[in-house]
């Protein structure tokens, strides 16, 4: 009970920042002047993927500078050896992309893609729990890869804004700072919707500055990552990484 009031009483606060400041000037929550290429995710999350294909976005992100391949656990040991001192990190996603799975297999998960090079692991939040309001199970969730991670990755937390109101996303974002996260992230890709502005700036809103904010699913131009960054997010989760970064119009059906 002491959580349940603990996170009811933040969301209420949060919730009454933000009436107020909706009253008053908008204001922008990043620079816009950062270089879009070192804070993309070049994500390929396909369960069709093939080793050729995750080869040739390792190139990629090699070549235009990217921060991470974003990558299913299988390849975890591939990335992180075509990597290798390039400066491109490893970026694995776990409970992907359904964020059922228990805790003890996103435990599990994790351990597996550190042991093979991950440098940062992207959990998706038990969804179904948080909808039930059982804020304890969704701690334990999170502070069971988190502690896993510590002094080894960084933690994004997938919070699939798509299936979630405000109320449940300000919860969601108190409870992964609680728990330790890294980042808060707002989408899988695999689900309706991907990111929104009005959800980024909410998320930044909660967590404030020192926690960072992906948005993924459906950046695919320069005109929406620069909005998303404007937002608030410091990180960018994208297929169009390319595209963004040279100013092009992306193909069609990409994450």
């Amino acid at each position: 009970m002491e959580l349940d009031k603990l996170i009811d009483r933040i969301a209420e606060e949060i919730l009454r920042k933000i009436a107020n400041e909706n009253n008053g000037a908008s204001k922008k929550e990043m620079p816009s002047n950062i270089d879009i290429a070192s804070i993309i995710d070049h994500t390929l999350l396909k369960p069709e993927a093939t080793e050729d294909d995750i080869k040739k976005v390792c190139a990629e992100a090699i070549e235009y500078k990217f921060k991470s391949v974003c990558i299913n656990t299988h390849y975890v040991s591939l990335v992180s050896r075509l990597l290798a001192g390039s400066g491109v990190v490893t970026c694995c996603v776990v409970g992907f992309p359904l964020g059922a799975s228990s805790t003890r297999a996103k435990v599990d998960e994790t351990y597996d893609a550190l042991k093979n090079g991950a440098n940062e692991i992207d959990m998706v939040i038990n969804i179904g729990a948080l909808k039930s309001g059982d804020w304890n199970t969704v701690k334990r969730d999170i502070e069971g890869v988190t502690n896993a991670c510590k002094g080894r990755a960084l933690v994004k937390v997938i919070l699939e804004t798509s299936l979630l109101n405000d109320e449940e996303k300000i919860r969601a974002c108190t409870i992964a700072k609680m728990a330790g996260a890294d980042f808060v992230k707002t989408s899988t890709g695999f689900n309706k919707g991907g990111a929104t502005i009005e959800d980024i700036k909410l998320m930044r809103k909660v967590v404030g500055p020192n926690i960072g904010v992906k948005a993924s699913g459906g950046i695919r131009d320069t005109e929406t990552a620069k909005a998303m960054i404007e937002a608030g997010a410091n990180r960018l989760g994208t297929s169009s990484g390319i595209n963004i970064v040279k100013g092009t119009k992306p193909s069609t059906g990409t994450y």
